[in-house]
């Protein structure tokens, strides 16, 4: 019965037959077990979607599927428009209204989202950020170039092309941050999505630094270098050779004048360059300090392949730099205003956010990925596979609070403590992770061509402290099939031989004795169609219709909240409408849609927990008739709703302008209809 809520029957019909694949491939791990225990009853949205993981390292497991649970509880269901992803689980008050979106983090969400079977997540939301707005240079962004690397893993060419005209558009819009005469961007930093940093304090005499501090930086040159690299290879793969070559002239031309005027030789490192003149700093003189933001370069690869620039990479693993005990520290403690704290909270009086040495996730997840880079990309020696290990735990660990995953803004490297804190920052989603295992620790590396490239970023000696002795990667959807990777050192941890292997639909295509790269042949299938349910009840402005009303608690926020399109369980965020107070025997919660509508099923998600709530003990559909509420029998439903997951109902197609559900409470205990989803 859940198990249809995603749409994806077509593909997995349910964790039963899921689970009957493995016992027929042979691969390692029952995902259908694995999802019931690290899921529970929202099980169903993971087993069939997500590529499955284990490894020797039970918290790099944990961090795993935590993140998974974060980018689920990100989506956004606009109903006709689609999914997107939040940063923030609730309102901000700088958000593009109504949808919640921000612009900043979609890079991070598509690099996520690539990776699950169900294509929507990602493709709903490129949609929206090429063709409904979401991309308004709110912050600056790589989103041109997310999308290619979704193309590299999906292999859907007629999708990655459609909306390369916008592209093109947004990218000539920055030309209002272009410095013709040194050929670079430059931004606030602010704007950057990163305030607070060395320009933006320094400029302000180290009084503030909120806003100014318009700098010359690694970060948006390397977007835009980015952008204008995948602007040209989708071009290419349309067949259009002219903007092809346009746009990457245009990103080597970027390449150049990063190299030429953004390294450093004094501080061995990728800086910025003042934009601004006044009385405390001065146009085109380079920061003091260096930051974090200096390994967009090779985030992105636009550094050159040379020595002398491999050098920045020192100061990483420097725990007197950059390198802190808990995190990687955003700028060095030698900057005189390292860690020292301009901005609080006005409603709560706690500490804000910003960049001059907090650790982040967002840039620690670039330094990750960058590291991945270099390791598989570039000839160095400065940098291990055990580094990149090392700092993967470390930024797992940072994801723990009193041993619990809640990610937060941003921490104090050297306590690993948040220093934010605030309501909003619970399960903040400005960051990746589980690509970092994917495609940095297993090793799996999206290409364009007919090549299945895998290599493992796991030291090979075992006496390394971070070798990991087995790890598996399961069901990964890549270029229309489902890719498997399987390391077991001595073959006693799976029971399917000693070494590394790669599976092709559950059939192993390459096997090594020992862990490097391994390749294997594997052709692009067709992309299956993506299917979409349309929840007609999600309302984005709460003066419009579809339009909630109740039994009690008739407060508008909660009211909206259950129909808002938003569904998660966390509960630290309370999200929904609440029979907490009532003393009916029976609730309702109805939806007026304004106009008659055709409905067959709707989805029911509720929240419980210790102290007072919980699903309800029985529902009942209703619908207005005849001036009058009408019980509509249902063809499919629960034996008994459940908590922290979907029920899914059914009834035969109707017309009605209103439907209201009633609900049983459980003995003595609330309700919280955390997400109503009619179809």
């Amino acid at each position: 019965m859940i198990g249809l809520v995603l749409g994806l029957a077509a593909c997995v019909p349910s964790a039963l037959a899921t689970g009957q694949a493995q016992a027929r491939t042979g691969l390692p791990l029952n995902e259908s077990k694995i999802a019931r225990a690290r899921f529970g009853a929202d099980a169903d949205w993971y087993a069939g979607n997500i590529p499955f993981f284990d490894s020797a390292d039970p918290t790099l497991n944990r961090i795993y599927y935590y993140r998974w649970q974060v980018f689920r509880a990100h989506q956004r269901d606009l109903g006709a428009r689609g999914y997107i992803s939040t940063e923030f689980l609730d309102d901000v008050g700088w958000q593009r209204e109504p949808y919640a979106s921000l612009n900043d983090a979609t890079a991070f969400h598509i690099y996520e989202g690539r990776w699950l079977r169900d294509r929507r997540y990602a493709d709903d939301y490129i949609d929206y950020m090429y063709s409904g707005g979401g991309n308004d240079r709110h912050f600056s962004e790589s989103i041109a170039d997310a999308v290619y690397a979704h193309y590299l893993v999906d292999g859907d060419a007629a999708f990655a092309v459609r909306h390369l005209n916008s592209m093109e558009h947004i990218y000539g819009l920055w030309d209002d941050h272009y410095d013709a005469g040194k050929k670079l961007y430059w931004i606030e930093p602010l704007l950057d999505a990163t305030e607070y940093t060395i320009a933006s304090i320094d400029a302000s005499g180290g009084r503030d630094g909120f806003t100014g501090g318009e700098a010359f930086r690694p970060s948006i040159n390397s977007y835009m270098f980015a952008n204008a690299r995948a602007i040209s290879r989708l071009a290419a793969l349309k067949g259009d050779t002219a903007t092809a070559a346009l746009y990457a002239q245009r990103a080597d031309d970027l390449r150049n004048a990063v190299q030429a005027s953004l390294w450093s030789d004094a501080l061995q490192h990728f800086i910025d360059r003042y934009k601004i003149d006044n009385a405390f700093i001065h146009y085109w003189t380079p920061i003091r300090g260096r930051e974090l933001v200096g390994y967009l370069p090779w985030y992105t690869e636009l550094a050159r392949d040379e020595h002398i620039y491999a050098q920045a990479w020192r100061h990483l693993l420097s725990s007197n730099e950059l390198g802190g005990r808990f995190g990687l520290r955003t700028n060095e403690p030698s900057y005189p205003n390292y860690m020292k704290q301009y901005r609080y909270d006005k409603a709560t009086g706690l500490r804000e956010c910003q960049w001059n040495g907090p650790a982040w996730p967002f840039q620690t997840t670039q330094a990750l990925v960058a590291m991945a880079n270099l390791l598989n990309d570039y000839n160095q020696d400065i940098v291990s596979a055990s580094d990149y290990v090392s700092l993967l735990r470390q930024y797992a660990r940072l994801h723990l609070q009193d041993a619990r995953p809640d990610l937060q803004e941003d921490y104090d490297p050297d306590t690993g403590k948040p220093i934010v804190g605030l309501p909003r920052s619970h399960h903040y989603n400005h960051s990746g992770f589980d690509d970092l295992i994917i495609s940095g620790l297993v090793g799996l590396r999206p290409r364009a061509d007919d090549v299945l490239e895998v290599n493992p970023l796991v030291p090979a000696d075992p006496r390394d402290p971070d070798f990991l002795p087995y790890f598996a990667l399961q069901d990964a959807p890549y270029h229309g099939h489902l890719v498997s990777v399987v390391f077991d050192a001595d073959g006693r941890r799976y029971g399917r031989g000693a070494g590394l292997s790669i599976y092709i639909d559950g059939r192993r295509a390459a096997n090594s004795s020992r862990l490097g790269k391994l390749t294997a042949h594997l052709a692009q299938a067709p992309p299956k169609p993506v299917e979409r349910r349309i929840d007609l009840a999600v309302n984005l402005v709460k003066t419009d219709f579809p339009r909630a009303t109740a039994s009690v608690n008739n407060d508008p926020t909660m009211l909206h909240q259950a129909i808002d399109g938003r569904v998660w369980f966390f509960p630290e965020m309370p999200n929904g409408w609440s029979t907490v107070g009532s003393s009916h025997p029976q609730d309702w919660y109805a939806v007026d849609f304004g106009h008659p509508v055709h409905l067959s099923s709707a989805d029911l998600s509720f929240f419980a927990n210790q102290t007072g709530l919980a699903a309800p003990n029985d529902l009942r559909v209703q619908v207005w008739r005849d001036g009058r509420w009408t019980d509509v029998v249902l063809l499919s439903r629960p034996r008994r709703p459940v908590a922290g997951g979907v029920n899914r109902i059914a009834w035969r197609p109707l017309v009605t302008d209103k439907l209201r559900v009633v609900f049983t409470p459980a003995p003595r205990k609330a309700l919280r209809l955390v997400e109503l989803k009619v179809f």
